[in-house]
């Protein structure tokens, strides 16, 4: 057994007494290449790391949760008929990591899921706020917990749209579809080119001899107070104004020909939508043929098109790219997530991940003062479910 897994499984023993019925996951994700395209019905290309939030549960014979966070050691629960307020409404009482779990529940229930109680621990080992989808994993791992405690059935998709649906009226993030469908849906050895209109998606392995490697730049702003929100909205401003249902359906030679009737910042936004997508579908051609080189020139582009057109990196996010890129094992690097702090990726070669991951965290701290931390990541499955035991 991982021993994630049986350190939840022990967790759930030492509070309840006995051994759980199941134990869930769902992961993080970095994404390689496709950034701030998601909400705009374009193409990513994520995968699910090796890090992920745990549930270890059992049912209950009534319908309240009842969890106790490992990571936080708090425990809280709540009654799955006491989510919405008498207007029905939901009811965020703004009460920290227990609304992502009510978040959920609410979710599920208005699809139609008849849900059932259950008491349980999580944990995870996802960095919170790192841009890799820590909410995205708990989320996904709540909705696992659910369905494997009520018999339901699972869909990936399906699911990671009541999960994103959660976050976006629950939690008050207007995020886009990726995080939760990959956490979902990933598929060891392999990222996965999502279609965020269709919600399509299609496997693409992960080349022989390259690692990637996780760069926290040890610096976080909540997004729920940043300017994504605000970049969405500019977003959809210049569709409306392209006459699209969104940026995705922009061609490069259409914003050329239009695009000097539509204001800045607007302007510079859609133009680093429109060039992403096609970067991420050359990106998926790159990889499919073994060309890292060709990967990596992509991965610095994306970057300077988020820092100067999109606007969301920072000094931190910059100088751990350049400290990334200046290494010799270092095919790309780029600032990764919803940006304004957290993590860049960077691919590189195996062999040398090692030194690739002391000679930047050195170069940056002396560049920034930050300590960083940095994961060496392998691409890993999707949300699952395992009993409780083995056998």
């Amino acid at each position: 057994m991982p021993i994630e897994r049986q350190h939840a499984a022990d967790q759930f023993a030492r509070r309840f007494g006995q051994s759980p019925r199941w134990v869930v996951r769902a992961p993080g994700r970095v994404n390689l290449i496709g950034e701030h395209t998601d909400y705009n019905d374009g193409f990513v290309l994520p995968l699910a790391i090796d890090r992920a939030v745990w549930i270890a549960l059992r049912p209950r014979d009534d319908r309240r949760v009842v969890v106790h966070s490992v990571d936080f050691d708090e425990g809280r629960d709540f009654s799955l008929d006491e989510l919405v307020d008498e207007a029905g409404q939901p009811r965020n009482q703004g009460d920290g990591w227990i609304e992502y779990l009510k978040a959920v529940a609410w979710s599920l229930q208005e699809a139609g899921h008849d849900l059932t109680g259950w008491e349980g621990v999580v944990e995870g080992d996802v960095p919170v706020g790192a841009g890799l989808s820590s909410s995205a994993a708990l989320e996904i791992a709540t909705a696992r917990a659910f369905t494997a405690a009520g018999g339901l059935d699972w869909d990936s998709a399906g699911m990671a749209r009541l999960g994103q649906r959660a976050e976006n009226l629950w939690i008050g993030l207007n995020c886009g579809i990726m995080d939760q469908l990959i956490s979902a849906a990933g598929q060891a050895g392999h990222a996965l080119l999502i279609d965020c209109r269709s919600l399509g998606t299609r496997p693409v392995p992960f080349p022989p001899g390259a690692a990637v490697v996780i760069l926290d730049t040890g610096t976080r702003r909540g997004l729920v107070d940043s300017a994504y929100n605000e970049r969405r909205a500019q977003c959809e401003a210049a569709a409306r104004f392209f006459e699209v249902p969104a940026l995705r359906d922009v061609e490069l030679e259409l914003f050329e020909r239009l695009a000097g009737g539509l204001d800045e910042p607007a302007q510079s936004r859609a133009l680093h939508v429109i060039t992403e997508n096609s970067r991420t579908l050359q990106a998926v051609e790159a990889m499919e043929r073994g060309d890292l080189c060709a990967l990596g020139v992509l991965m610095g582009k994306s970057h300077a098109s988020l820092r100067d057109d999109y606007e969301v990196s920072s000094e931190a996010l910059d100088a751990m790219v350049e400290s990334a890129q200046a290494h010799p094992a270092c095919y790309g690097a780029r600032m990764t997530g919803a940006g304004f702090g957290g993590c860049a990726v960077a691919v590189v070669e195996a062999q040398a991940a090692d030194d690739f991951s002391q000679a930047v965290a050195a170069d940056y701290h002396h560049k920034t003062g930050h300590t960083p931390a940095v994961y060496v990541c392998q691409p890993s499955s999707g949300a699952e479910v395992f009993a409780g035991e083995e056998g």
